[in-house]
């Protein structure tokens, strides 16, 4: 099945890669299209080079391990401390004025 090849592929070649910078990866979705998605977690989530990481490490691998894949994107997520530590500055800001 192509999605357990995909999760092997990203837990023994992407995921070290990743990590070793402290970021990681998790598959959301393989498309009937052959499109992967992921969501970059941890410093690859907020990383400038995040774009350059999908095409250059995770969609390389990713097509040369599984030609019948034809891209993968990334979803970005703001995590809930984040949002939560918005919403305290926001408030206090509101509170300020």
């Amino acid at each position: 099945m192509l999605e357990q090849r995909i999760i092997e592929i990203i837990n023994e070649r992407i995921r070290p890669a990743l990590q070793a910078h402290q970021g990681d990866i998790a598959l959301v979705e393989v498309s009937s299209e052959g499109i992967v998605t992921v969501r970059l977690t941890g410093a690859c989530a907020t990383c400038p080079g995040a774009q350059q990481t999908l095409a250059g490490i995770v969609e390389t691998e990713l097509r040369q391990a599984c030609p019948e894949i034809t891209g993968v994107t990334a979803v970005y997520q703001a995590s809930d401390e984040l949002l939560a530590q918005a919403l305290r500055l926001l408030r206090k800001e509101k509170n300020v004025q």
